[in-house]
């Protein structure tokens, strides 16, 4: 694990519980559609675990 990954916020928070938000918000995305590459690591990779059902993301 030691490329990058491309995190998009494919669905709005509305709706979603405040840790949730806080965990999309920690990722560095904002509104629908933002993406932001992160390093491939077990902490973004948990983080993105934890609200998959809102997120895509891909292997840079």
């Amino acid at each position: 694990m030691a490329g990058q990954i491309k995190v998009i916020l494919k669905h709005s928070v509305i709706g979603s519980t405040a840790k949730q938000r806080e965990i999309v918000r920690s990722l560095g995305l904002g509104k629908r559609g933002s993406w932001k590459i992160h390093k491939d690591n077990p902490s973004v990779r948990g983080a993105i675990r934890k609200v998959a059902h809102l997120l895509e993301w891909e292997e840079v």
